[in-house]
Formats: C-alpha cells, sequence, structure tokens
C-alpha cells in the first residue's frame, strides 16, 4: 500500500490568518467567538465566530487587486490555498490534484440583495473559480457532503493519491455563515443562546462559525509531515438531520478505520470530535467512543473557539490535530465543566503535555454520514 502524509496547510479564521496564529491563540484559552449585531443576518443578536470583511480584503489584496470579483468564500479559501502552495514550493503540474470541500458554498449568492450571479451559487462554480485563480490544469473534485465534507475531502485525497491519479492534492476547505444558514439552524432550534458548551451537562445548542484551510496531502514523506494510516465512511441513513441513537455509524466508521491503520496503529492517544454542543450530537459520540472502547483517550472539540464552521470544520480541526500531535500539547475543550452524556468521556480541561503518535479525527452530519481518519507521526 502507498504511504500517504498531510503536509503544508493554512488556517483563515477569526483567530488568524495562518496556522501558527490559530494555534498561538488556543494555546492562550482565547475563542473566535463573539456576540454579533449583523441585522443583515439576524433580527437578533447571535453568537458567531466571524472572519471581518475588512480584513479579509486587506490580505487578499495582498495577491489580487480585483478584490470585487469574488465572494467571501472565495477570498478566504483562494488565501488560504495561496499561503500553501507557497510554503510547499510545489510546482502545479498536470499530477497536481485540487479537491474543493464545502456544505454551502456560495450559497448568499441566491440573496437578492447579492451582487453576483445566481451561477456563483453552483458548487462547480466555485470549483471553476479556484482553478482559474491559480491556472490549474486538472479539473477540480467538489466533495459536498454535509458537515463531514473536510474530514471526508481528506479520506477522498488519499485513496486518489494510492490510485496514483495524481502525485500530490491540494485540499482546501470553507463555507461562510450566512442568512440561509442561520435561519435553517434556527428552524432546527439547534443554536444557543450563549457560546457552546461541548460535552457539557448545560450545553444548550450549537454555535456557527466561518473559516477556509487548505492542506497539502502527498505520497512523498518530508518533515512537515504525518501519515495518514486509516479512513472510513459510514452512513446511518438514521434521520434527515438526527444522529443515530446508537452512534452505529460513526462505530463502524471507526473500527474500519483503526483496521486499515492495522499494525501501523499502536493506540490513539487522542479524539478529536466532532463535538457541536447538541443534545443528541455529542449523546452519540460518547456511546460510539464507548462502543469502540476509546472512553478513557482523551478527547476534545474545537467548536468553542470557532463555533461550528460546517463543511470546513473537519479539515481545520484535522489540521488542529496534527499541530497538536507535532507540539505533544493536548488542547483544551472550552465550555466543558461537568460530564452530560451518557458514557463520561476524558474531555481535556487544560493545556496538557502528552507525546502523541497517532490520533483519530471523527466528524458527523445530516443525513447520517460519519467519516474517520486516523493520523500518525
Amino acid at each position: 500500500m502507498i504511504n500517504v502524509y498531510a503536509t503544508y496547510n493554512t488556517i483563515i479564521s477569526s483567530l488568524g490568518f495562518s496556522t501558527s496564529e490559530n494555534v498561538q491563540n488556543i494555546l492562550e484559552g482565547k475563542s473566535g467567538i463573539e456576540l454579533q449585531k449583523d441585522t443583515k443576518l439576524s433580527d437578533v443578536p447571535f453568537y458567531a465566530s466571524i472572519i471581518q470583511d475588512e480584513k479579509l480584503n486587506q490580505a487578499f489584496s495582498a495577491i489580487n487587486t480585483t478584490s470585487e470579483k469574488y465572494t467571501k468564500l472565495e477570498k478566504m479559501m483562494i488565501l488560504s490555498l495561496h499561503k500553501t502552495i507557497q510554503a510547499s514550493g510545489e510546482k502545479l503540474d498536470d499530477k497536481t490534484g485540487l479537491i474543493i470541500s464545502s456544505t454551502k458554498g456560495n450559497i448568499e449568492a441566491l440573496d437578492k440583495e447579492s451582487p453576483f450571479l445566481e451561477e456563483k451559487a453552483y458548487l462547480t462554480s466555485l470549483g471553476e473559480t479556484i482553478q482559474h485563480f491559480f491556472s490549474l490544469k486538472t479539473t477540480p473534485i467538489i466533495v459536498s457532503n454535509a458537515c463531514v465534507s473536510g474530514v471526508l475531502a481528506i479520506a477522498v485525497a488519499k485513496r486518489f493519491l494510492q490510485a496514483k491519479k495524481y502525485d500530490k492534492i491540494f485540499v482546501v476547505s470553507g463555507d461562510v455563515l450566512t442568512k440561509f444558514v442561520l435561519s435553517g439552524f434556527n428552524s432546527f432550534k439547534a443554536i444557543s443562546e450563549a457560546p457552546c458548551k461541548p460535552f457539557d451537562k448545560n450545553r444548550t445548542g450549537i454555535t456557527l462559525g466561518e473559516a477556509a484551510c487548505s492542506m497539502l496531502i502527498k505520497t512523498k514523506e518530508n518533515k512537515e509531515g504525518v501519515e495518514i494510516i486509516g479512513e472510513a465512511s459510514c452512513n446511518d441513513a438514521n434521520h434527515i438531520s438526527g444522529p443515530s441513537r446508537t452512534g452505529e455509524g460513526l462505530y463502524r466508521s471507526i473500527k474500519k478505520a483503526t483496521q486499515e491503520a492495522g499494525e501501523k496503529l499502536k493506540k490513539l492517544d487522542y479524539i478529536s470530535a466532532h463535538g457541536t454542543a447538541t443534545l443528541f450530537n455529542d449523546e452519540m459520540e460518547s456511546i460510539a467512543f464507548h462502543r469502540a472502547a476509546l472512553s478513557n483517550v482523551p478527547v476534545n472539540s474545537y467548536k468553542g473557539y470557532y463555533g461550528h464552521t460546517l463543511g470546513s470544520s473537519g479539515l481545520l480541526e484535522s489540521i488542529l490535530g496534527i499541530e497538536s500531535m507535532k507540539r505533544s500539547v493536548l488542547f483544551p475543550s472550552i465550555g466543558f465543566e461537568t460530564s452530560g452524556t451518557s458514557y463520561a468521556l476524558n474531555v481535556i480541561r487544560e493545556n496538557t503535555h502528552k507525546d502523541i503518535s497517532a490520533f483519530i479525527k471523527t466528524a458527523s452530519g445530516f443525513g447520517g454520514c460519519n467519516t474517520a481518519v486516523i493520523f500518525k507521526k
């Protein structure tokens, strides 16, 4: 089997426009979640993690002077990918793949007030825009499967590389907060009136956020890389929005990913969970982790720092997990105080030094989709 490595990466979020800046803010216990008073998105104030337009436009102008041609999401994704390509020094040839993952893409293009054509809302249009910006020779692959999209994109990249379709693949994920997205989650009565509290007894729902991130995945090992040793996806088809009450899909994803990892995996030292802070998601994860005999493994959710960034959350949190592994530091799960799931989890409460040889990133989404990816030093 061909070995595959996750290497250079860049996070663009409310906590910074580089991976190192994001990690430093996490180490200092800072959250990007703030009370928002934007009447274009909601008639009432709400908590969310939002990237400032002014800061984004200023950063984007350094690489392109025609900012008005691009949507906010396109600027976020292009800026992230530009930084990752520059850092890697890789040549963009006909063996370079591009995978784009997003849950909603440029959904705001459908708004009557939008300055963009409705065609911008198509995910293919998003792919073409990014492809043309970088003059890529290959057609982008679009991955859009609810909130597992970012993790699934990593798994898809691994499979294409092992099939020798490409020598290297750049994965870029992103989603923005729009009135459509906010009203959708409000219709489920799923949004918390305070910053979210993953796995906590007093959790009251999710907090939303926006981010873009990118990663280079390749078959040639280098000092920046960690190996992707196992991945799996399983759709339990339990409900259009509610997760399985038995954790079946996530449990199967975890088991199949560990089976693929085989002898390369001695043990899992850390779990980067989905942890949306909704009643049913956190409960489902606790059941799945218990069934997989992982209840005692240190676990966290990054939603307390960023909110739920939808399709970008899986890639974002994979990058942070890799940084955690490289630095031998477990990052705390903000908002957790008292266990609030049927099976108690070993939730990380403070920055903790620990040698991390391997960790698993899990994600679950609407429609009963579940994905797990295992990374190893």
